[in-house]
């Protein structure tokens, strides 16, 4: 399969870089998986100068690790990494769902319905990448309907290890039903203007990945540092 990338509206370098950081957090290259220069620029049609800038950039972000005499490689997702991005997120997820529950447009809470409608259709289909994609747009509404976009781009700088290990558990286990619960639950206490019960049920849906990962490292040992 070949990508041709000359369509896209950025550079090709840029181009190169978000179609392999996407591959990488949606797991479509694994943890581990050896990467190619030369392959990767046949595969995109491009020359080997922003495959290799690419690399370089994702290097950066920790998402692709360099090893000299042994190659190019996605890294492997780092426990220690993964525990500091769902602490952080926490802090942060906490304090905006408070704010939304003093004051919340009403048009940000038609998009919560609108998303929660279509986690319904992902569950019944049992689409996993549109879930992930789903979770995370649920989570940004609530940082876009406080004013607080710039707080949720920041924190997405950390989140790479966090988001594959969120990937993989939804990919390992279809069984959705609770996070869209606990969706739901958030929602409606936005309305109820329930501060607390938000809160608690925001800290208990967070908590959901230190139980996860230990079973997912337990499961892909080699996807795990």
């Amino acid at each position: 399969m070949q990508f041709n990338l000359r369509t896209q509206p950025v550079s090709t370098r840029d181009a190169v870089y978000m179609q392999l950081k996407e591959q990488i957090l949606k797991l479509e290259l694994v943890p581990g998986t050896p990467l190619s220069e030369n392959e990767t620029s046949l595969l995109f049609n491009v020359s080997r100068t922003p495959v290799r800038e690419s690399f370089l950039r994702l290097a950066q972000e920790g998402l692709v690790q360099v090893l000299p005499q042994r190659g190019t490689f996605v890294s492997l997702i780092d426990t220690g990494l993964v525990e500091e991005a769902r602490f952080m997120r926490e802090q942060l997820e906490k304090a905006v769902i408070r704010l939304a529950c003093s004051d919340f447009p009403e048009a940000f809470l038609a998009r919560l319905e609108e998303n929660l409608s279509n986690q319904q259709e992902c569950i019944r289909k049992k689409d996993d990448k549109s879930m992930f994609e789903l979770d995370e747009h649920f989570h940004r509404i609530l940082f876009e309907g406080c004013s607080k976009s710039n707080t949720w781009s920041l924190m997405q700088q950390m989140n790479a290890h966090l988001n594959r290990s969120r990937m993989l558990r939804l990919v390992d286990d279809h069984n959705w039903e609770h996070l869209y619960e606990q969706h739901r639950r958030m929602a409606e206490a936005i309305k109820l203007h329930d501060s607390a019960a938000a809160e608690r049920i925001m800290s208990e849906h967070l908590a959901l990945n230190i139980a996860d990962q230990a079973l997912l490292k337990e499961k892909y040992p080699n996807y795990y540092i």
